[in-house]
């Protein structure tokens, strides 16, 4: 299966994004955001980073690359999409997801590992987790709390469309923050759309998915610093399902 991963300018996590996918038995291959074509990939990885025009707002000018044309289409069709940190970010300025992503509510830049737990398993990019699950993968971000109307967060919750929730037990952050890194409404980590083919999330799965190379200290979850990898094996499985 291939799966594209898009270079925006200031995107940091592209190449850790197609290592990821390459990990997990997949065909990466590299998009670039001003070209529209997608090369016939499968499905499509928005990574993280800190994309041209953030100082007006995150991904407010990302989402206006050739390619968003092609990943809107493409996501409204069906295709799964995934939108890690900044890409989350311009998933929500597309309006394939519902909210907005603003300053973190301590104001401050923040890297640490944290702990998640899965709440839906019914995504594209869940099905290899069970429900209830607590993963650890890092999180980096300055703009990284998720809001949203009250209708919205209700829609979200009673469709069991949170697919991510911040839990307890991260550690190295500011005071106050010791379970939601950020200030994001109902703890929310990450969210699906309707039909469970588009996901954004905050935290990095792409960098956790060696051992050794995530997180791994003892309690880091079930697989020893590769919890991030389920997400690009369920992508895969369901694309041949």
């Amino acid at each position: 299966m291939r799966v594209g991963v898009v270079t925006f300018p200031g995107t940091l996590d592209d190449r850790d994004a197609l290592r990821a996918v390459r990990l997990a038995g997949g065909e990466p291959v590299a998009l670039w955001h001003g070209d529209a074509d997608l090369q016939r990939v499968d499905a499509i990885v928005l990574p993280g980073g800190f994309s041209y025009g953030d100082y007006l707002r995150a991904g407010a000018i990302s989402r206006f690359s050739p390619v968003m044309d092609s990943v809107i289409d493409a996501a409204r069709g069906g295709m799964p999409v995934l939108g890690i940190c900044n890409g989350f970010q311009i998933l929500c300025e597309t309006h394939l997801l519902p909210g907005a992503m603003i300053k973190n509510a301590h104001r401050a830049f923040l890297c640490r590992d944290q702990p998640l737990v899965v709440e839906s398993t019914r995504t594209a990019w869940t099905t290899a987790y069970e429900p209830g699950q607590v993963i650890r993968i890092p999180l980096k971000n300055q703009d990284g709390q998720y809001v949203a109307d009250e209708r919205t967060l209700a829609e979200l919750e009673a469709e069991g469309r949170v697919v991510f929730r911040y839990t307890a037990g991260a550690t190295h952050g500011p005071a106050g923050f010791e379970v939601n890194p950020n200030g994001s409404r109902n703890d929310i980590a990450g969210i699906t759309n309707a039909e469970g083919n588009v996901v954004g999330l905050m935290p990095h799965p792409e960098h956790a998915v060696e051992a050794g190379f995530g997180p791994d200290e003892p309690g880091a979850g079930t697989r020893s610093g590769t919890d991030g990898l389920g997400i690009f094996s369920s992508v895969l499985r369901s694309l041949v399902a």
